[in-house]
Order: structure tokens, then sequence, then C-alpha cells
């Protein structure tokens, strides 16, 4: 990653988070010919970087024997792209911003500090834990929130996922092409991930899917053993209130995806106006309650969450910005 050097202390835009959202509206304010600074403590991609076959992407498609790209594939080129336009990458933590009359003074946690007229946080999301017994202690050991990541350790092992969303039956898929001893359980009657993949996740013979059915404890001294369930006593897909019980079951990995949460600490401790979930809430110019500050990307109150969606509301989000910087220097548009 190409770092900002330390000497320049202020942009026209900082954008916070390097997801789709982040890269695509690092692209588009470069572009747009402002000095842009993206923030990012970890690898550009954010989340994408987990998903092993980008397959519903536009244009993302099997070209002769080779695959979509993955995730990975996906986020180095958006990188790529921003910073061939002019994005200047900082590998530092946003610690604080303030608001100022002129824009916002971001502070790292470095003690660094950053100011910029505009910002536009794409900070995304955060797994989300089942807060079970176990979870915390045996996590590295056997728990685990990505598959791509941690599969491989566990070829032909015994595997819970826990999900029923798209990133469940999407990792699901993936580690059945690692082991055959694939148990998905979800809590609810059926899937809440689209049809598509939820139907091919039903069909894979490598994954056995229980409905009804929760985690209850992951079991183990220094790795995971086993793992405590409570669902239909034959795991079938019975209706929520029949014959319910607790059981226990040998596992040698634990996969959870269960939901994730805004990372908006940045946009509260501006003020801006959140939803009851905690997302940032926008007009469509990505435009938040604070003047100046933008949102995208999945930390931003939107009915959808893909990789496609944050792409497209990150250029939204600088070409908003660009224009907002254009109307404090007094210049209007028709």
């Amino acid at each position: 990653m190409v770092n900002q050097n330390s000497s320049d202390k202020e942009a026209d835009l900082v954008i916070i988070g390097a997801g789709p959202a982040g890269l695509s509206a690092a692209q588009y304010g470069s572009r747009a010919n402002l000095k842009v600074s993206v923030l990012e403590q970890m690898a550009p991609g954010g989340q994408a970087l987990n998903i092993d076959i980008l397959e519903n992407y536009p244009g993302n498609i099997t070209r002769g024997n080779n695959p979509p790209r993955s995730g990975f594939e996906f986020s180095q080129d958006l990188h790529k792209q921003a910073e061939e336009f002019g994005a200047q990458f900082i590998m530092e933590k946003a610690g604080a911003i303030t608001k100022e009359e002129n824009g916002f003074t971001i502070t790292f946690d470095s003690g660094n500090k950053l100011s910029a007229p505009a910002i536009i946080l794409a900070t995304g999301t955060k797994q989300r834990n089942l807060g079970v017994p176990g979870e915390t202690e045996m996590y590295g050991r056997g728990v685990s929130y990505c598959a791509t990541c941690d599969g491989p350790f566990f070829k032909n092992k015994r595997i819970l996922v826990v999900g029923g969303g798209d990133a469940a039956c999407d990792e699901a898929q993936y580690l059945s092409r690692l082991s055959d001893k694939i148990i998905l359980v979800h809590r609810k009657s059926m899937f809440r991930a689209q049809r598509a993949l939820a139907e091919r996740t039903l069909a894979n013979p490598g994954i056995e899917v229980r409905f009804n059915t929760r985690l209850i404890e992951i079991l183990g001294e220094t790795k995971v053993t086993s793992v405590r369930l409570e669902g239909p006593q034959n795991g079938s897909e019975s209706a929520e209130n029949t014959g319910k019980t607790m059981y226990e079951e040998p596992m040698d990995a634990v996969f959870i995806f269960a939901g994730s949460d805004p990372q908006t600490a940045l946009a509260k401790e501006l003020g801006a106006e959140l939803d009851e979930a905690g997302y940032v809430i926008t007009n469509q110019k990505m435009e938040s309650s604070v003047p100046g500050l933008f949102a995208a990307g999945d930390v931003r109150s939107s009915p959808f969450r893909q990789v496609v969606v944050a792409a497209g509301e990150g250029a939204v989000a600088a070409h908003s910005a660009a224009m907002y910087l254009d109307s404090i220097k007094g210049v209007r548009y028709a």
C-alpha cells in the first residue's frame, strides 16, 4: 500500500475505510481532481476480501476455464485503480474527528492529524458475535468468522456453520469444497439469503442443513471438540415449536456468520443521525445530517447491502462531495 507523506496535513476529501465503497469513492474523487486521502488500518478490500468467488458482480463472469474473480482479486484491482488516479493511502486508524469551522480534523491513534473540508465514511460493518459460551475462549482454536481465511486448516474435518444469510450460505459452499462433513444450522425455518444462493446451498450434497436449530455452546479444552445444539431431534425442517431438544455433537471447527454491526463510532461522535439499527442515515446524495460528512456502503442505512451497491454509493458520495466542495468555494450548479 502506498502511504501518504506524513508531512501532508490537509486533503480535499478524506475517505475512512477502503472497502468497495471507499475504493470506488477514492477513484471518483481523484478523477474529479480532488486531493484524496484514504484511511485504512487493514488491507484494502474490507469484507470483500473474504469472498471466494464474486459471482454476482455485473460483468465478473466465467471466461473459458477461469472462474469469476475472487473478492481479493477484485479488491486489488479497485485499489490499483484508485492509486493510478492519484488517491493516497494512509495506514492509520482515525481515533477521533472534530468538526471545525472549515471542515474536519482527524486525529490518528498515533497522534498525527489530518484536516479536510469533506469526509466520506465507508467504515462498513463488523461481524457480530453470537455470545455463546466457548465462543471467545475458542476463537482461533477452531472458532472463526472467515471461511476463506481459516477453512484450509480444517480439510476433511467436521465443520459447523452458523447463520442463514448470504455470508453463511456462501461460506458453507466454499467449505464444502474442503470437507464433506459440513453442518449448517439456522435458528429459523428458512434462509434469509438470496433465493439462488439458498437453493444452491440446500442442493449441495456436502452440506447438511438443519433449520430451527441454535448453537448453545462450543466445547473444548485447547481446541474445539464438540458443540451443544438445540433443535428438532432428527435435525429435520420441522416447525419452530415442535420437538426441540438439547444434544451434543462432535465438531472440529465452528464458523459463525450471525450478521454484522455498523462501525459508526465516528459518526456518533459528530452527531450524525442514525437509524434504529445504528446505521448512518443519508439522502440520495449520500449526505448525512452533518454538513460535509457523507456515508457510503454497508455503514449506511440501506435495504440492500451488496458489493455492487457499495461501489455505486461510493461513486455517488464522491461526486456529491466534489459538488459540496465547489459550493463552499462559491461555485453553483444549475
